[in-house]
C-alpha cells in the first residue's frame, strides 16, 4: 500500500478520487475498525531551527498566525527541518529547507542538503523567486539565524517581498509550516530506520511530489495542492 498511514477520511477521499467507489466516512470507519486499519500517530516535531545570538535583523510577526490567503502567491511560509540515516553505529544527518504557500498549500521550493547553512535557506529561495519571477509575497519564517541574516533581508527587498517573523519561542507562529514537516515524518519517516542518504533523500523528494500532485486535502475542498494551485489559475 503506497500510504499505510492513511485514517479513513483519507481513505475515502481516495476511494472515490482514484478508484470510483463512493461510501460514506461512516462506512469506511467500520471497515477499518474490523481490518485493524489505524493511520500513524502524530508526534510533536521539534524542528532543528538555530536561533540567532546575534540577529542581522528582525522583522515583526505580520502574518500574525493569519493562515489563509486569497490567491497564490500571497503569503509563503518557511523553514528547516532535519532527518538521520544510520551506517552502522554512525548517525547522520540530511537538512530540508521548503517554502510552503499558504493559498493552496503546495511546497513551492525545497533544498536538500548534508549542512543547515546560509546556503540551504538561500539557494530555496532562489529557486522559489525564478519558478515564481511575478511573486511578491508576505514572506514569513522563524529566527533562524540564516533568516535573520541580512544579506537574506536583502534579498528578499530586491524581490519586492515583505519579511514577517515568528515571535521568540512561539511556534504556533510558522503553525502550517511545522504542520507540514509533521505530515512528512508521521507518514514516511517515523517508524523506519534509513541505513543510507540515497534512500532518505529519495523519499522526501518523492513524498513532496505525491504532496504536491495526488495527496487530497479536505480543507483544499477534497482536492491536491496543485489542482488547487491550477484550479485558481484557470479562473484567473
Amino acid at each position: 500500500m503506497e500510504s499505510p498511514d492513511k485514517g479513513y477520511r483519507r481513505i475515502r477521499d481516495d476511494l472515490e478520487r482514484y478508484h470510483g467507489i463512493r461510501a460514506n466516512d461512516k462506512r469506511v470507519l467500520r471497515i477499518c475498525r474490523r481490518k485493524g486499519i489505524k493511520s500513524t500517530i502524530k508526534y510533536s516535531n521539534h524542528g532543528c531551527t538555530r536561533q540567532s545570538a546575534n540577529p542581522q535583523f528582525i522583522a515583526e510577526n505580520l502574518l500574525n498566525r493569519e493562515f489563509t490567503a486569497d490567491a497564490p502567491n500571497q503569503k509563503w511560509l518557511t523553514d528547516v527541518t532535519e532527518f538521520k540515516y544510520y551506517v552502522g553505529i554512525e548517525v547522520h544527518k540530511v537538512y530540508l529547507s521548503a517554502i510552503l504557500d499558504l493559498y493552496d498549500r503546495r511546497i513551492v521550493s525545497y533544498v536538500i542538503r548534508d549542512f543547515n547553512n546560509n546556503a540551504l535557506v538561500f539557494d530555496t529561495f532562489d529557486r522559489a523567486a525564478e519558478k515564481n519571477p511575478y511573486a511578491t509575497p508576505l514572506f514569513h519564517s522563524d529566527r533562524g539565524y540564516q533568516y535573520t541574516n541580512r544579506d537574506f533581508h536583502k534579498r528578499l527587498e530586491k524581490a519586492g517581498m515583505t519579511q514577517s517573523m515568528s515571535r521568540v519561542a512561539k511556534c504556533i507562529d510558522n503553525g502550517p509550516m511545522e504542520g507540514f514537516w509533521g505530515i512528512l515524518k508521521r507518514e514516511r519517516y517515523y517508524g523506519r530506520r534509513f541505513t543510507d542518504r540515497e534512500s532518505l533523500v529519495k523519499m522526501i523528494e518523492e513524498y513532496i511530489e505525491y504532496y504536491n500532485n495526488r495527496r487530497l486535502q479536505r480543507n483544499l475542498g477534497v482536492l491536491t495542492p496543485m489542482e488547487k494551485h491550477e484550479q485558481y489559475m484557470a479562473a484567473a
